[in-house]
């Protein structure tokens, strides 16, 4: 029992339940803030902990232009810049599967620009794809708050939609209806591989039918 200042008691149990519902009010809205690679990144942490996955943000190349050494031991460097990055944002291993994926994210509320993937990134889902690897890009609309795993297959032929006859954009309606919604939420942030899952499942099914 817990007693009030006024005199007033509850069962212990009871407390312990306004416990845990304010700790997951409080992590339903965990997401607030953080960026969508913030958001990946601590899910990929999670799944990592919890044995299921192993994904990993791929490191930005960097080109180094000047170095200075003010002793033997430690190089201090003075000058570098940001390289263009050759391939996608994140790649690893769920359940003997290969996963590669570009995360992008934007403050648009009805469509999301084609521009924002680069030719190379493109060229490089094709090919993790022609390898039977499963390949995506996490969007979030972060406006909206809301989340789309987009299976490489369909981005790639939008994209070439795009290059062939000047359509610059995925609608909304478009990638709702080609794509796999996820929620935000608490361990992980981002559950993507949910979608994942189902995206598993539908080739399994369309490798059965042939």
């Amino acid at each position: 029992m817990v007693k009030y200042p006024t005199g007033s008691v509850m069962p212990l149990r009871a407390v312990q339940r306004q416990g845990e519902k304010a700790m997951l009010k409080k992590a339903s809205f965990s997401d607030r803030g953080m960026t969508l690679e913030q958001q990946i990144n601590e899910s990929n942490q999670y799944y990592l902990g919890a044995g299921i996955a192993v994904v990993h943000k791929k490191p930005t190349p960097i080109q180094i232009v000047k170095v200075d050494y003010p002793k033997r031991s430690r190089a201090v460097i003075r000058e570098a810049y940001f390289r263009q990055a050759s391939t996608t944002d994140y790649n690893g291993v769920y359940q003997g599967y290969y996963l590669d994926f570009e995360a992008k994210e934007t403050r648009n509320k009805t469509s999301f620009p084609l521009k924002n993937f680069h030719e190379h990134q493109i060229l490089h889902l094709e090919q993790c794809l022609d390898q039977e690897g499963i390949c995506f890009a996490l969007i979030g609309f972060m406006t909206l708050e809301r989340y789309f795993v987009t299976p490489a297959s369909f981005l790639i032929q939008a994209w070439q939609n795009w290059k062939a006859a000047g359509k610059s954009s995925m609608t909304l309606a478009e990638i709702e209806a080609n794509s796999f919604e996820i929620k935000s939420g608490f361990r992980p942030a981002l559950p993507y591989l949910e979608a994942v899952d189902r995206i598993i499942a539908d080739r399994k099914q369309e490798h059965g039918n042939k």
